[in-house]
């Protein structure tokens, strides 16, 4: 079974791609072309879910979380979602929108951080000399 951009999420993937927040616009051209030491994909599949931003060598997603996030709805949502990242070996770190906005050189510095903490994905390990 296919874990990753499934078929079945690909016009959703492409339509968030063009509808991103300035949040997310933002943390993209930090993000982008490895300029924090690491390969991200932005709106990339897991499982039934999107990411807003997904690094496979860290196993790690980033979100940056607008207004729905912060209803009874959203939040019980995003619960589910972290406990399926989780069952599959995914980490999580979430950011407001505003925090990228106002703050994205400490936003950046957590990404970094949480990089160097995160042991590399065997996957993408050199093997041989």
């Amino acid at each position: 079974m296919r874990l990753f951009n499934k078929a079945v999420t690909k016009e959703h993937r492409i339509q968030l791609r063009q509808r991103s927040t300035e949040a997310e616009i933002m943390l993209w051209k930090y993000l982008r072309n490895k300029r924090t030491g690491n390969k991200f994909f932005r709106q990339y599949g897991i499982g039934p879910y999107i990411a807003d931003f997904y690094c496979p060598e860290l196993k790690l997603v980033i979100e940056v979380d607008g207004g729905q996030h912060y209803t009874e709805q959203g939040a019980a949502y995003d619960a589910v979602r972290a406990e399926y990242m989780r069952s599959v070996g995914i980490e999580t770190i979430r950011f407001t929108n505003a925090e990228v906005l106002q703050r994205i050189d400490s936003v950046i510095a957590v990404i970094v951080e949480a990089a160097k903490l995160t042991p590399p994905n065997p996957l993408f390990q050199k093997v041989g000399g």
